[in-house]
């Protein structure tokens, strides 16, 4: 028999779970901030990207509590403080907490929607849950980039894309500027990673 939503867990894990993906949204805007400081306009853009794609997913998540207008659910949670200048470890701590909520957090809160009886509140769980493993491949594959000194270097010919006007360069080595829009070696990315970020 399904639980009534206004006593239910699902009620508490969706707002636990908009609570959890507007601070991530906010903390990759922060980290996107740090990028850009560090003159990395690629990684800036892809925290960018994925804080967007969060805030999509708070207001799935939101959405599914319109019943409940003009009420307040009151939740307890912990989040992570992930504060670094060094643009490699944001990227592992983004990677982990996408991990984590890809499974077990996603996943839990699909399988109680599931036992109580709300199956489109599951299905949001277990859709966005597949979506933030794809987020911590992501921030992984650029975390193993910089750790390798390889985000503007490949072993052989590559293609490079420059963000800001399109240019396409082939070679080992992004440029060091941009030969049209004559911006900083930061805009390039490997083109056979743009699905990957943008």
């Amino acid at each position: 028999m399904p639980v009534d939503f206004k006593n239910s867990e699902t009620r508490e894990n969706l707002m636990r779970a908009f609570a959890g993906e507007s601070q991530a949204r906010n903390r990759y805007t922060f980290a996107a901030e740090e990028a850009r400081k560090q003159k990395l306009p690629v990684i800036e853009q892809l925290f960018t990207f994925t804080a967007n794609q969060e805030k999509e997913h708070a207001q799935i998540f939101y959405n599914h509590l319109n019943a409940l207008s003009g009420t307040t659910i009151h939740i307890d949670g912990g989040y992570p403080v992930d504060l670094y200048p060094d643009v490699s470890k944001l990227l592992r701590t983004a990677q982990h907490n996408e991990y984590e909520e890809h499974d077990p957090i996603y996943k839990a809160f699909g399988d109680k929607a599931t036992e109580e009886g709300f199956p489109a509140v599951a299905s949001s769980f277990y859709g966005i849950a597949a979506i933030e493993k794809t987020h911590g491949d992501r921030f992984g594959c650029f975390a193993e980039l910089m750790e390798n000194n390889a985000l503007f270097s490949a072993g052989g010919q590559e293609a490079w894309l420059c963000l800001n006007c399109g240019h396409i360069h082939t070679g080992p080595l992004a440029p060091s500027v941009c030969p049209i829009c004559h911006e900083e070696q930061g805009y390039f990315i490997r083109l056979s990673m743009i699905p990957l970020s943008l």
